[in-house]
């Protein structure tokens, strides 16, 4: 009888701490003046949409990413190949069954990511 009144009281409390309130929670936005960030609080934040790429000719790729996209993409046909302006990358257009694909590759050979184009 001791542990029926105290699970009872036990629960009893736990619903009375986890109640919720009668008004809802209205949130608001308000802009305010801040000052500016400083270099140690802004993190850059890079993607392939921010960067520029220019079309090459299948001669211009790098050789490591070329034997990188020839054997992921066995059956494939090129597109259109694409340099990033800084070097660092390409994007490679490639289709195969009327289903086109774009993949990057960094300038060293290693395989960033493929999206459907």
């Amino acid at each position: 009888m001791k542990n029926l009144l105290l699970a009872a009281a036990l629960v009893l409390g736990l619903a009375a701490s986890a109640q919720t309130p009668a008004t809802p929670i209205e949130v608001t936005t308000q802009t305010t003046a801040t000052t500016p960030a400083t270099a140690a609080q802004v993190t850059p934040v890079t993607t392939d949409q921010e960067k520029e790429y220019t079309k090459v000719q299948q001669s211009e790729i790098a050789p490591a990413v070329l034997k990188e996209a020839v054997g992921k993409y066995k059956g494939y046909q090129l597109v259109e190949a694409l340099k990033a302006s800084d070097g660092s990358d390409y994007k490679l257009v490639l289709t195969k069954d009327g289903k086109d694909v774009a993949a990057y590759f960094k300038s060293t050979g290693e395989f960033i990511k493929e999206v459907a184009a």
